[in-house]
């Protein structure tokens, strides 16, 4: 099942608009349905749209199992893009579905959401692949080192985020990109169960804040630890110990903070 950007939309989507030497990303109301009954509505870069509707359909809990996926069909409308993806009911929370039925936007992880409960729904802890130990600092700093040279989009527009996923020893195996840092998380997760990787443990490198909600999208992608360029907040934390997942980010003076 392949992404827009691999042919599986209607035309091509231009992903930029060239202003002299400076290239503006494109922003882009993407509608993901389950079984053709629309889930929401974010605004997104729109590239790997097949992997970003899947992505958000599982770390949402609307989707419980990404087997139960049998094809996406993601086509371009004079409105933006639409992603239908149709699903075994046996694998469907309808509950969860029905909480999304808002508009989302690339900035928030919230929007989309009606309810206090929804909002600030625990993690589903899926316990992260083993590792015999702390993953090193060396491994840590390999990453954040590399990630700029992994975000092509980013060299050309100066305003996306990235999500990459990382084995132990810190080499990149993948990097995906969106305006919305949720967005780019989705995408990875996306990623991750359609390609049905990665095959073994890694963590997850983010380029924005560590929020609360990339906590619980992390942690349901299994990952041993989840790094960011910022600090995360206090409900992050509170997260991130309830999902038993160790969190790192980049410190004064460049060290390694860890959580």
């Amino acid at each position: 099942m392949d992404g827009p950007n691999r042919g599986s939309v209607t035309r091509s989507l231009r992903l930029d608009q060239q202003r002299d030497d400076w290239q503006v990303a494109t922003e882009v109301a993407v509608e993901i349905d389950v079984n053709g009954q629309p889930v929401t509505v974010t605004m997104a870069t729109p590239a790997d749209v097949e992997e970003l509707a899947v992505g958000l359909a599982y770390t949402e809990g609307v989707v419980t199992a990404v087997a139960g996926v049998t094809s996406v069909n993601v086509k371009e409308t004079l409105e933006g893009v639409v992603a239908d993806l149709t699903v075994a009911e046996s694998a469907i929370n309808q509950q969860a579905r029905r909480a999304r039925l808002l508009e989302g936007r690339s900035g928030c992880g919230l929007c989309g959401v009606d309810t206090l409960s929804a909002a600030m729904r625990r993690p589903s802890v899926v316990a992260p692949q083993t590792v015999a130990g702390p993953i090193a600092d060396a491994a840590l700093r390999k990453a954040f080192d590399a990630l700029p040279d992994h975000q092509p989009l980013n060299q050309r527009t100066h305003s996306v985020h990235a999500a990459a996923w990382c084995d132990l020893e810190g080499q990149i195996l993948c990097v995906r990109e969106d305006v919305g840092r949720h967005n780019a998380l989705d995408k990875l997760v996306g990623w991750a169960l359609l390609s049905q990787a990665p095959q073994g443990p890694g963590f997850v490198l983010l380029s924005s804040r560590l929020s609360f909600e990339l906590v619980c999208k992390a942690a349901a992608l299994g990952a041993s630890l989840l790094a960011a360029v910022s600090a995360p907040t206090a409900l992050a934390l509170e997260m991130a110990e309830t999902a038993n997942l160790p969190l790192a980010c980049l410190g004064p003076g460049g060290a390694i903070a860890r959580f």
